[in-house]
């Protein structure tokens, strides 16, 4: 579920659709969680299916460290890709903002970090990466550990909307990291090591 404060708007004729901030919404708040509502599509599920199913779920979806596709119920699955994303994906099965984000402005991922099938050029934002690939988790995922370590222990403090959607023992397990009694899941945890789809990529 995205956070509540959020709605779907039209962005430009190049992106499309994307998710804004109706609210100020600061860093440390966990902006999406994965609730009971949204689902998952096993990859033999997914190769079962007619074209026009596919081009949905690779249009709407992300892999999860199974392989399976995520779609999400909501308009979640709007979140568009930046490579100054102002949101990250945590081992947790919850996102986090990394940076306050102001009323007007999108919610945004890096798509570096959902398992993507195929790399893809994404728009120019003047940021040395150009190309999301499907291994980014690989060569990225200390830079964004050190970006989700540096506003998780504001979650606490925070209304958190999207509190109720965790379990117990997540939670718990957020307070322990915050109280220095236990270390930080990676987000590398995230990581789907799809060997046959990167081998195509790199042949290419």
């Amino acid at each position: 579920m995205i956070h509540p404060k959020t709605e779907l708007r039209f962005i430009n004729d190049i992106v499309g659709y994307g998710v804004v901030a109706t609210e100020f919404i600061p860093k440390g708040t966990i902006t999406w969680v994965f609730d009971k509502l949204d689902r998952e599509f096993s990859p033999a599920e997914f190769e079962s299916m007619e074209g026009v199913y596919k081009d949905l779920l690779c249009s709407y979806t992300f892999r999860n460290n199974k392989g399976n596709y995520v779609l999400c119920w909501d308009h979640g699955r709007y979140v568009n890709h930046s490579f100054k994303s102002n949101c990250l994906s945590t081992a947790y099965d919850f996102e986090i903002a990394i940076k306050d984000i102001l009323p007007g402005e999108q919610l945004t991922d890096d798509y570096g970090y959902l398992n993507i099938i195929e790399p893809f050029r994404a728009f120019d934002e003047g940021t040395k990466r150009k190309t999301v690939y499907p291994d980014d988790l690989v060569r990225y995922s200390k830079v964004w550990d050190k970006k989700i370590t540096g506003v998780f222990g504001k979650i606490p403090n925070l209304n958190q909307p999207l509190k109720e959607l965790i379990s117990e023992n997540t939670w718990n397990e957020i307070l322990m990291v915050c109280e220095q009694k236990k270390e930080i899941e990676s987000i590398f945890k995230n990581y789907y090591n799809d060997k046959e789809n990167l081998r195509n990529y790199q042949l290419i």
